[in-house]
């Protein structure tokens, strides 16, 4: 077992090949160092998810949401090795928003351990692009403009709000939303080049799943994906789910943002995790899950959301874009670690959030065996 006894986590890290043994104490990693001998698994920090509707059964999303479906999600990440979850919520009436907020809200209250995997929300519009393709799958019914009014009402909850800025409302949201705190995320958009470098002068510093949600035929050039990938105050998102993307398209991308500003995301929503077939949703209807993870509607071509974990993604993208293990895992761990304050890091002082984990090349998934977050021992096989 890598667990030695408690609060101590031992295995190969990916980054130098060595064995480490790690403590923890008082939810903190309090000593890393090397010792002989060949770990049959590897150990990393916890994954860090900036975008997870839902996962295992589990949706922030549905009509009824309260804080003890919050508290489950977060519990079936944790089995999954994600240690940090932001919960994302999709566009939608106004009070379904703030009743979704206020269960993760509750949901932080009632439990220490959520309130530590969870830092804030991620409300993934309303303010987004009306026209298909750069709308998604988001309902046409409940996409509007940036309403600052509407943003302030929602709460400290809302730490993350990605927004089109295809006009000057959004733009002056972006600005305002910065000034109060909140980070804001480039998305859904047909905004011209010039409005996404506005909006990064405002204060953007994400772009959401960059390369979806957008028009399928686009210009050349100018386009917004060159705006986005070529700002670099714009910290980039993906989808390496093997179907978002396609691979020479990922490492096109990933090499064009650079690894230091781009993050993996699952999207993931509540039917990830589950075996694969047939399933009916509340706004997909009849849809269908493939052995490979691929979430379509019955019949159709099309996408019906992300249905693999984070950990497939790490193992999906060090495949596709040709990665080293450690980049890879940089990719979910430090990377988007930076803006959920110090998570995702191996050092002294860091959260003792760590996984350990079985992977060869090839593999499709992290295989976690062992997850410790806050110092807390939440799954050990």
């Amino acid at each position: 077992m890598p667990r030695d006894d408690a609060g101590t986590l031992t295995g190969r890290d990916p980054a130098s090949g060595r064995t480490l043994r790690v403590r923890a104490e008082d939810g903190r990693i309090s000593e890393i160092r090397a010792v002989a001998g060949p770990a049959e698994r590897w150990l990393a920090p916890g994954l860090v998810d900036l975008q997870v509707n839902g996962f295992a059964g589990h949706d922030v999303n549905t009509t009824d949401v309260d804080a003890a479906a919050v508290a489950a999600l977060v519990r079936s990440l944790h089995r999954a090795g994600v240690t940090t979850v932001v919960p994302t919520i999709v566009s939608a009436p106004e009070e379904r928003i703030v009743a979704a907020l206020s269960a993760v809200a509750e949901a932080r209250a009632a439990d220490p351990l959520v309130a530590h995997a969870i830092p804030y929300a991620h409300v993934e519009g309303p303010f987004l692009s009306a026209d298909d393709g750069p709308r998604g799958a988001h309902d046409p019914r409940y996409v509007r403009p940036a309403d600052l009014g509407e943003l302030r009402r929602w709460g400290a909850m809302a730490g993350l709000v990605t927004v089109s800025p295809h006009d000057d409302a959004a733009i002056d949201l972006i600005r305002a939303a910065t000034r109060m705190g909140v980070r804001c995320a480039v998305g859904h958009t047909h905004a011209t080049p010039e409005q996404v470098t506005r909006a990064a002068d405002a204060g953007a510093v994400l772009a959401t799943h960059l390369g979806n949600a957008t028009y399928a035929t686009l210009p050349r050039h100018p386009n917004h994906l060159w705006a986005q990938l070529a700002d670099d105050r714009l910290h980039a998102g993906f989808i390496a789910d093997g179907h978002h993307l396609p691979a020479d398209t990922f490492r096109a991308m990933l090499r064009a943002k650079g690894i230091e500003r781009s993050h993996l995301v699952s999207d993931a929503v509540s039917l990830a995790g589950l075996p694969p077939g047939r399933y009916r949703t509340p706004v997909g209807g009849e849809v269908e899950l493939s052995e490979t993870g691929r979430l379509s509607p019955v019949g159709t071509p099309f996408l019906a959301g992300a249905s693999r974990s984070l950990a497939d993604g790490v193992a999906t993208a060090v495949e596709m874009a040709g990665l080293t293990l450690a980049d890879g895992l940089r990719l979910a761990t430090a990377n988007p670690g930076r803006f959920t304050g110090d998570r995702g890091l191996l050092r002294v002082g860091a959260p003792a959030d760590l996984i350990a984990f079985t992977w060869e090349p090839g593999d499709t998934t992290l295989d976690v065996r062992t997850v410790i977050t806050a110092g807390r021992t939440v799954l050990d096989r």
